[in-house]
């Protein structure tokens, strides 16, 4: 029997609302401490697969803005998700932004509704918030995450 993709996104759904009212702590990633928008999806991650996956954790709050970097977010996404479209994107996939043109993508949500998304911003606790124009101009990737299986 294969894994149930309606399974995973809602296991990812039900364990993003927990996060919701977790403050802004960059490079965090713990529940109700504190985290950033990577340590967001890490800690969903870990809630739903029994790890949180290896990253650098030392990064800098400007490192996308530096030149050479490439799109390690993109990449690391790639490398354990399966790439979307916009069309095809439901609730429970990962959303990642890119806010200026020619810099790295670098800001992640939950797709949570047509119109809405989870995510931890600066200055701001984990939070549901509607995904406007604003945001979906700045969508540089859309990933399902990986089947719920055991073997992440």
């Amino acid at each position: 029997m294969s894994p149930d993709p309606d399974a995973t996104r809602s296991a990812i759904l039900s364990a993003a609302r927990r996060w919701i009212g977790t403050p802004y702590r960059h490079q965090g990633c713990r529940r109700g401490v504190g985290c950033d928008c990577l340590g967001l999806i890490a800690g969903i991650w870990g809630e739903v697969y029994g790890a949180i996956p290896a990253y650098d954790r030392t990064y800098s709050a400007d490192w996308a803005e530096s030149a050479g970097r490439g799109e390690p977010l993109l990449a690391a996404c790639r490398a354990r998700c399966a790439a979307m479209s916009l069309q095809t994107m439901r609730p429970g996939d990962l959303l990642v932004f890119r806010f200026t043109p020619l810099v790295a993508a670098k800001h992640l949500a939950i797709l949570t509704g047509a119109q809405t998304m989870i995510h931890a911003r600066e200055r701001h606790a984990v939070c549901e918030t509607a995904l406007t124009a604003w945001w979906r101009r700045r969508i540089a990737g859309v990933f399902a995450f990986p089947p719920i299986d055991g073997n992440q």
